[in-house]
């Protein structure tokens, strides 16, 4: 993939993330690289990936190639890692994660998605909960409560018909950009940041 570019902080760990972005901008979206930073600094191995276009299909792919060469890479040999994204992002890495239930193995140990875009903005009929239903690796939810495309009502819906153990983080007023009237964005980024680091070790 030409618009695909990998940045890697390694450090001495055992669990990864491999973490992307959105359908728009890249891997340095600012929240992503805090996160990204966050993870290494309490050691845990995070990739990022940039990979531009709106196209589910060939992010997936992307993803599931980003994937095998962390598997594989013979520098760190990780027991195991968690696919992380945000919104479109995340959609992707919930495709990969559904394949890899599949085909039961067990080296991806969880799926982290922020801002989970379950329906297009003013289009509620039509959820993207086709693969959420057919996971059952353990998944982190990061929405905002005011979310334009998470209804709150609709996602916990979902989430109880899940085969899957869930954990969802609810920031409270939040849009779908993680925006919050009255708050830094640093600090709900630190208050993602903190939770999805909780996550991952109740995980592990």
């Amino acid at each position: 993939c030409l618009h695909t570019y990998i940045n890697l902080v390694f450090i001495s760990l055992t669990h990864g993330v491999i973490l992307t972005h959105g359908a728009g901008g890249d891997m340095n979206y600012p929240p992503l690289a805090s996160l990204a930073s966050y993870l290494a600094a309490h050691g845990v191995l995070c990739l990022r990936f940039t990979c531009k276009g709106i196209n589910l299909a060939h992010r997936t792919s992307v993803f599931t190639t980003v994937l095998k060469y962390l598997k594989t890479c013979k520098e760190h040999k990780l027991t195991g890692v968690f696919l992380a994204g945000r919104s479109l992002g995340s959609r992707a890495a919930t495709a990969v994660v559904k394949s890899i239930c599949e085909a039961d193995d067990s080296f991806v140990r969880g799926l982290i998605c922020l801002s989970y875009p379950l329906h297009s903005r003013n289009k509620k009929d039509k959820l993207r909960d086709e693969d959420l239903l057919l996971i059952r690796s353990p998944v982190l939810f990061v929405s905002g409560s005011t979310d334009e495309m998470c209804d709150k009502s609709l996602m916990e819906n979902i989430i109880s018909k899940m085969q899957s153990p869930v954990q969802t983080h609810w920031v409270e007023n939040a849009n779908h950009g993680m925006s919050v009237k009255g708050r830094t964005i640093e600090d709900v980024t630190e208050e993602i940041n903190k939770n999805v680091l909780s996550w991952i070790g109740k995980t592990v």
